[in-house]
């Protein structure tokens, strides 16, 4: 069985509040060794942009509420007759005391097609994660 889920799509970048989007792609990864967690790796002209890690539980929230504080921050957007999930990522902190800012949006039909196929690897609430490796990994990097 298949237990790694990969999905590419074009979605829409947003850098700054009044800023025009721009097509991206985001290669979504899904791995049942990390059954929690959904990578995705933003790329433009052959450069990877960014990679981030997504809870897998909340990315499938932010498609019908709004979730997230910090880092990551997701929500259900309607734009015209597309429904889609805003995904606002925060980097750094800038010179002026804000922080890097973007906000990306994803047809929210991709991400339940591509949910979908990660819960038939792994179904929701059958998640299990080895705490002795994972301790021993804590204990080998210090």
């Amino acid at each position: 069985m298949n237990t790694v889920v990969h999905k590419t799509l074009v979605v829409q970048l947003q850098a700054g509040e009044a800023a025009d989007r721009f097509p991206v792609l985001a290669h979504f990864r899904y791995d049942a060794a990390d059954p929690f967690a959904l990578s995705v790796v933003f790329s433009h002209d052959g450069r990877v942009l960014a990679e981030w890690a997504l809870d897998r539980e909340m990315v499938g929230e932010g498609l019908t509420r709004p979730v997230g504080v910090g880092d990551v921050r997701l929500r259900p957007e309607s734009r015209g007759m597309w429904d889609e999930l805003r995904i606002e990522l925060l980097g750094n902190d800038r010179a002026d005391g804000d922080r890097h800012r973007a906000v990306v949006f994803v047809w929210a039909s991709a991400v339940e097609s591509f949910l979908r196929d990660t819960h038939a690897v792994v179904r929701p609430g059958e998640e299990e994660v080895c705490v002795d490796d994972f301790l021993a990994g804590l204990t080998t990097e210090g």
